[in-house]
């Protein structure tokens, strides 16, 4: 007996399903679902979420309320200076001292797409440097960073930058979470910000 499948119904189950897997994490408005940690500045313009130093210079983090474990995330970002920021997995903020791992966003020639533990390992992955080219100065960068228990994956533009495969990561518990560096001038635009849960 054959079975009968309504394959309109399907698409659109399976399109459901999709919509419900992937969520905004910006809503272009304001900062609900977020924390600010630090006293830089946070804010939202033209739809855009923008950080930028402060008048202390210092660290500055905003993280997301809610722990991701495995994901996908895309996201957008354009940088309006030459200071450092990133995007940090897994990590959790106290005071200004993070721990986890942070996906770099840099000035071009300083590994964007590289992977850095703050307060523990330093470096623990760059891109080749060949891969330096696939960042667009001063216009907007699509980045996607893939998590799925102790493997990591970046990409800038639609090119994969690392991959690397850890245990500590692996281990990691925590949010999404945003920087801005100490001692520079930074000024970061951010926008589509979207996570898949794995």
């Amino acid at each position: 007996m054959k079975m009968k499948v309504n394959w309109l119904a399907l698409a659109l189950l399976m399109a459901s399903n999709m919509a419900f897997a992937q969520q905004s994490l910006f809503n272009g408005k304001d900062l609900t679902g977020w924390t600010i940690y630090g006293t830089e500045l946070w804010y939202v313009d033209k739809g855009d979420l923008v950080c930028e130093s402060g008048p202390d210079k210092e660290y500055g983090y905003l993280g997301t309320d809610k722990f991701y474990k495995n994901f996908e995330l895309t996201l957008e970002f354009k940088q309006e200076s030459d200071g450092n920021s990133g995007v940090f997995i897994r990590s959790t903020v106290e005071g200004t001292k993070i721990s986890g791992w942070q996906v770099e966003v840099a000035p071009p020639g300083l590994h964007t797409g590289g992977v850095y533990e703050s307060y523990g390992r330093g470096w623990l992955i760059k891109p080749d440097p060949e891969k330096e080219k696939y960042l667009k100065a001063d216009k907007w960068n699509k980045m996607k960073i893939r998590v799925d228990g102790p493997n990591l994956t970046s990409w800038l533009n639609g090119e994969e930058m690392v991959t690397i495969v850890d245990d500590k990561i692996g281990a990691g518990e925590g949010g999404i979470v945003l920087q801005i560096h100490s001692g520079d001038d930074v000024k970061v635009r951010w926008r589509n910000l979207e996570v898949t849960e794995l």
